[in-house]
């Protein structure tokens, strides 16, 4: 983490929290700009504050969760009037509502949105909502140009927030600092940004084939939980603030486009599940939830496919096997509950069935990168990572979509004494983490192997210096 250079205090769920740092001025926010910081340097800037989360193990890295908030996100991308940069959609792991959009195409969703959402509509108007703040560049906006901002102020700024909160879900109040915090107090958008957000974010949605009233009806979520919670109103709140003319706005504008029939996919449910495995302070915890929705007659696909992954977790494979059962047979060809499947034949001692479950969810959907990925890792548990090495290298629509490809690859090629390919391979992945440093050591590592090939020694070198100029501090605002 940076050093932190600056003070500064902000409201967490209604009670402060101060980070003490030396003095330093701090840029105040000024009037909208869009030349105030350049595309590459908001992407120095996102990198940095996400590898911040990475680091300090906000996220999380499941392949499956990823792949799905991804899918959403890339579908909404491709419906947007304004063409985004490149984006990086994360999971945070927080069982409360929020989502924030940082600068260079970098989105966080809580796991407790995923969890509130009733449909995917929902869940669209809120990824919606944040990718209009990533294509209107409204970061960019608020930022007034002085003569003080460098990168390296802003990531101060941020970087003391996240160590005095603890909470990932701050940061964008963060950038809205200005040299008197009650100036928007911890709100990080102008109300203009927030209503621009909504009216393009609705559009969106609904030209990507959601339900434009799914952002109205998230909203009524929210103010619902404001009044029954009192203070602990919803984290989403603190920095997107919700009013009666915000929710009429947002009906009236979804009642003017076309009505959507959107129909919810299975994975909606059973994604919603395994985040709450995931988000879950203890697994025993989401067992016990599943274990009480069904006792009490609630026999769904998400509670049922819940419960047999926290049994998993929990190392009870007969008991989950027995769960996923029904759902297998109703589901033949859903690839989530497949590779559930493969995975509790393995953990039951079945490696050439499980090997087989996984071949056969990959004849369906070959370029499932989920599926790619537990594949090769069952080759690898098999004793064979040469096999797995050779499957990932011929299967790259794993890679750039999931970095957990890099890091297996890595270890792959470590165990099939392939040194130099498996310090390229994890300086790659540490890079796309935003940990220049650590990717760099690894890389340097590599470069010190005795009787390196031309080839590698280049393949290194190339790396090495894609990470180097990569630096965010070779970059400044002005």
């Amino acid at each position: 983490m940076l050093p932190l250079l600056v003070a500064a205090t902000v409201l967490v769920s209604g009670q402060a929290a101060a980070v003490s740092t030396s003095a330093l001025d701090l840029p105040q926010l000024g009037e909208p700009a869009d030349n105030t910081l350049s595309p590459a340097q908001e992407k120095a800037l996102g990198a940095r504050v996400t590898a911040e989360l990475y680091r300090e193990n906000y996220t999380i890295e499941d392949p499956e969760l990823i792949d799905y908030i991804n899918a959403i996100g890339y579908q909404l991308a491709g419906a947007s009037s304004t063409q985004p940069p490149p984006l990086t959609i994360f999971i945070v792991q927080d069982p409360r509502i929020n989502a924030f959009a940082l600068p260079g195409g970098y989105m966080g969703i809580n796991a407790g949105t995923l969890l509130a959402a009733d449909n995917e509509s929902e869940l669209a108007g809120v990824m919606g909502h944040e990718l209009a703040h990533i294509t209107q560049r409204h970061i960019a906006r608020t930022v007034e140009d002085t003569e003080v901002g460098t990168i390296a102020t802003w990531l101060a700024v941020i970087a003391a927030i996240i160590a005095g909160s603890a909470n990932p879900d701050v940061v964008m109040g963060a950038l809205a600092i200005g040299q008197g915090i009650n100036y928007q107090r911890q709100v990080s958008y102008t109300r203009a940004h927030e209503q621009e957000a909504d009216r393009i974010g609705i559009q969106t949605m609904a030209a990507a084939g959601y339900d434009p009233n799914g952002m109205a009806s998230f909203f009524g979520k929210l103010q619902q939980q404001s009044r029954l919670y009192g203070n602990g109103i919803p984290e989403i709140l603190l920095t997107h603030p919700l009013s009666t003319n915000r929710m009429a706005e947002a009906t009236a504008r979804a009642a003017e486009l076309p009505k959507v029939q959107h129909q919810d996919s299975i994975e909606f449910a059973l994604m919603r599940a395994r985040a709450r495995v995931l988000s879950s302070d203890r697994t025993s915890e989401a067992l016990d939830y599943f274990a009480s929705q069904l006792k009490s007659g609630r026999d769904s696909a998400e509670n049922r496919y819940g419960l047999a992954y926290a049994q998993l977790l929990q190392s009870q494979v007969p008991a989950a096997m027995d769960t996923l059962a029904p759902l297998l047979e109703r589901y033949p060809r859903q690839a989530n509950i497949q590779l559930l499947n493969a995975e509790l034949l393995a953990q039951n001692g079945r490696r050439d069935a499980a090997l087989a479950a996984y071949e056969r969810v990959l004849q369906m959907y070959p370029r499932y990168a989920p599926a790619v990925l537990d594949y090769a890792e069952a080759l690898m548990n098999a004793g064979q990572p040469d096999a797995a090495r050779q499957y990932l290298l011929s299967h790259d629509q794993a890679q750039g979509t999931q970095m957990a490809t890099y890091k297996l690859l890595a270890q792959a090629a470590r165990e099939s004494g392939k040194l130099a390919e498996s310090a390229y391979q994890m300086g790659t992945y540490l890079f796309l983490r935003g940990d220049s440093g650590a990717a760099l050591a690894q890389l340097d590592a590599g470069l010190r192997l005795p009787d390196l090939s031309p080839q590698d020694r280049a393949r290194l070198v190339a790396k090495r210096t894609e990470v180097r100029n990569a630096l965010p501090d070779s970059y400044r605002v002005r």
